[in-house]
């Protein structure tokens, strides 16, 4: 069975996906990953859009700062990137997201096709309390489901913190690579993000950008 994984923080960025299927630590992380049983790459990818928004709250272990969470309730459109991946591929992506180990899916393998089940049927399912373990449906595309993860909580029920740069710098990489915006787009979207508009200064993040968009060339 094949689903499209969809993302909306730096697993935007192909290369920061590349770590969650084959393994390792990406440049400017602080976290080595696993990868998954599967390591083939993603078949296919698409950039897409999701009603509601993203926003930075909590402490990253990856990277120090603020996470990206995506809430559908947010004014607007949440930009993201879909990728077409196996369901045991998309299970080990969610374990690491859990910090589970890959193959520690006794539960999850059936518990997270349950999951996305429900999640198809009523746009929403639970996997499990934590960060990461709220799957959401924003819809289908050709005909094959789209999923994310996020957190339980709405942007308005928890503390925005801003985001680190190197994490900052690599979703600005992703939204580049995927939907081909130009610096100054890249900027508009991210200044006005909860968590980014409480830390960053909007001529701070556009600096960000450009030195991000220097590295992708």
């Amino acid at each position: 069975m094949l689903v499209w994984y969809v993302a909306y923080g730096s697993n935007m960025h192909a290369a920061r996906l590349a770590w969650y299927i084959g393994g390792g630590c990406p440049p400017g992380g602080r976290r080595t990953y696993p990868g998954c049983r599967d390591t083939r790459p993603p078949s296919r990818s698409a950039p897409v859009w999701m009603p509601g928004g993203i926003y930075f709250a909590g402490e990253s272990g990856a990277w120090t700062g603020g996470m990206a969470f995506y809430d559908p309730q947010l004014p607007g459109e949440a930009a993201a990137r879909a990728y077409l991946v196996t369901i045991d591929q998309f299970t080990d992506i969610a374990a690491q997201e859990m910090y589970r180990p890959p193959g520690d899916t006794a539960d999850l393998l059936p518990a997270t096709s349950a999951a996305i089940d429900a999640a198809v049927t009523h746009g929403r399912a639970t996997l499990g309390p934590g960060r990461y373990e709220t799957l959401v449906c924003p819809g289908r595309r050709a005909g094959i489901p789209m999923l994310t993860f996020t957190a339980p909580e709405p942007a308005s029920a928890v503390p925005h913190r801003p985001p680190a740069p190197a994490y900052l710098r690599m979703i600005a990489q992703g939204l580049h690579e995927s939907h081909g915006w130009p610096a100054e787009r890249i900027v508009d979207y991210l200044a006005r993000r909860p968590g980014v508009v409480d830390g960053w200064r909007p001529e701070a993040v556009a600096t960000l950008v450009a030195e991000a968009l220097t590295v992708v060339g």
